[in-house]
């Protein structure tokens, strides 16, 4: 019954269910999802309904808040923000619901990201979707830092993590950074799970471009390539 760690989706339906496929997600397993459903790809309303369908059928699925779910929050309350979501991305998740404008989405989806955690401890990991701001009197209090933190490893203080791993999305990277950093999960204590699946077909080298999935139970990882 292993427990599976998921991060940064962006609206890559197909990606996500052949993922699902490959670890083959059954309903004694546990998946976390890591934030970051929406925006971007093509398929951000088809994410959170297949997610919303796993729950409905059995499954235990649990969600964190990513940034983009935190920015298209904050547009619906302020013009600034919902400028800087849409070239975010937010475009391309109101043309996946089909509508113009963020009020024309259905209120159970805006329910669904307002129910969204920011930070798992699940055994001996910390789960979260960015990273943790350590020069904070407590790391797990500060959210902005969960949501939008980037190059965070050399702030960490060991002694408070204690024989935690932290587990995290939200930058990309390679597959052979993944693994690099798996093989030093025992020293280092974190893990990047995020290889860019939507931006498949913007970059050259293909470096970036796969959905990956972290077997937290058995130390593994697993990932499929973008298929959207």
């Amino acid at each position: 019954m292993p427990n599976f760690a998921i991060s940064d989706i962006h609206g890559c339906a197909n990606t996500f269910d052949a993922l699902l496929d490959k670890i083959a997600f059954s309903q004694s397993d546990t998946l976390y999802l890591l934030g970051d459903y929406i925006d971007r790809g093509p398929q951000s309303k088809a994410v959170i309904d297949r997610i919303l369908q796993l729950r409905s059928e059995g499954y235990t699925v649990h969600c964190l808040r990513g940034n983009h779910e935190q920015m298209m929050l904050d547009a619906m309350t302020d013009y600034d923000s919902r400028h800087r979501w849409r070239i975010a991305g937010g475009a391309e998740t109101l043309e996946s619901f089909g509508v113009a404008h963020l009020s024309e989405i259905p209120a159970a989806y805006l329910d669904f990201l307002n129910s969204l955690s920011f930070c798992f401890e699940v055994d001996e990991y910390i789960l979260v979707h960015a990273g943790l701001t350590f020069l904070h009197h407590s790391p797990l209090e500060e959210r902005v830092g969960m949501l939008w933190k980037r190059s965070w490893y050399y702030d960490i203080n060991y002694e408070w993590l204690g024989n935690r791993i932290i587990v995290h999305g939200h930058t990309p990277q390679t597959i052979e950074e993944s693994l690099v950093q798996l093989a030093q999960l025992k020293d280092k204590k974190y893990l990047n799970i995020d290889n860019g699946c939507v931006f498949r077909n913007r970059v050259k080298d293909r470096s970036l471009g796969h959905l990956m999935a972290f077997d937290m139970t058995n130390r593994a990882l697993h990932w499929v390539e973008y298929a959207d």
